[in-house]
């Protein structure tokens, strides 16, 4: 049997470049070279397409790509393979625009389609389809940067031009303290602050609007952050439920990548009752957003009454040492071979 030729996608133009390329780095490793010839792919900071040489090299956060080949005819590339990995975070590549083109040219793909990535993405239109699915949410406000200004939108998608101290009179009668703010397409919690009074939530909001113009502004919740894998097309499992442990106030991005102290609970110390519910919540989600492949999706259980919310889904999740997506699975009994191979799998049945 002829092996498959696998295009593995890593690097991408968001913030989240590196991390996308130890991912990248990590699953070329765990491949099965009996079964796939393996086409290593790096797409760098401005968007430029190259034949990555040194993939059984390992990387480390920070470090520089060396050894690059530039593709000069990508559409030519991507048509000789069978199916393609694209392991790219955050924008130009988790938010369904390579989805696109990989659409248009007819070739597989690992992960979710157009709609469920775009929608995964964008934290505001993610809460808009669950609120739809009654999935349990924290309370939020949505604004968008508008030259010196700030459009406020409202429950019913009215709007309102304001300053950004009038934006923030709004948010407060909405909402209470700590606040969480966040730009609506962006992943690793990159452009996220936590926020305890009026002059930290004007400055989170100037800080979330440099990486994206549209900015989601929630309720803080005071208790556990656990996270969810789920696999799968039609028939989707969820798979072990885990707790995050946060060095930081938040899992920030230099909480997760950067900070030792921070540490992942595998199987989370909740009740049964917690993880079924949690389990149940996230195969829901993944089905309301139109999700195919895997996905991550975030929860917090709150402290004081054990209320369940759903945080976030993350259709293409971290693959890195530290990454929770490959380590609940493998708690749940997919090693991390077994898993690539499944996920390979599922991308050929929806050819």
């Amino acid at each position: 049997m002829d092996k498959l030729k696998l295009g593995v996608i890593i690097g991408g133009m968001s913030t989240e470049n590196e991390v996308s390329t130890v991912s990248g780095r990590n699953i070329i490793k765990n491949l099965d070279a009996d079964k796939y010839n393996i086409f290593p792919i790096y797409i760098d900071l401005k968007g430029d397409w190259y034949i990555y040489k040194d993939e059984y090299k390992t990387v480390e956060m920070g470090q520089k790509i060396e050894n690059l080949e530039k593709i000069d005819n990508i559409v030519n590339y991507l048509k000789n393979l069978d199916v393609i990995f694209p392991v790219l975070h955050g924008l130009y590549g988790e938010d369904g625009t390579i989805q696109g083109l990989l659409e248009l040219l007819k070739i597989p793909y690992v992960g979710c389609g157009v709609l469920a990535s775009s929608v995964g993405m964008d934290k505001v239109y993610t809460k808009i389809i669950l609120e739809k699915a009654r999935i349990e949410q924290t309370q939020y406000c949505y604004i968008r940067k508008y030259k010196e200004n700030y459009i406020y939108v409202n429950k019913d998608f009215s709007e309102e031009i304001k300053s950004l101290e009038k934006i923030c009179e709004n948010i407060e009668k909405e909402l209470h303290y700590p606040m969480f703010v966040k730009p609506s397409n962006s992943g690793s919690s990159v452009g996220v602050s936590k926020v305890i009074n009026t002059t930290q939530l004007k400055q989170a909001i100037e800080n979330a609007s440099k990486f994206d113009k549209k900015i989601l502004i929630e309720n803080g919740i005071t208790g556990k952050e656990v996270e969810c894998a789920v696999l799968g097309n039609e028939e989707v499992i969820a798979g072990c439920v885990g707790e995050v442990l946060s060095a930081d106030e938040f899992y920030s991005f230099d909480a997760k990548y950067k900070n030792e102290e921070s540490k992942t609970v595998i199987p989370a110390d909740i009740t049964k009752e917690q993880t079924q519910k949690i389990r149940e919540q996230a195969i829901k989600a993944f089905k309301a957003i139109d999700g195919k492949g895997l996905a991550r999706v975030d929860f917090f259980i709150e402290d004081k009454t054990g209320k369940i919310y759903l945080n976030e889904i993350n259709t293409l999740p971290g693959f890195t040492q530290i990454s929770m997506y490959p380590k609940l699975m493998e708690a749940y009994g997919l090693k991390y071979s077994e898993l690539l191979d499944r996920l390979i799998k599922l991308a050929l049945e929806e050819k």
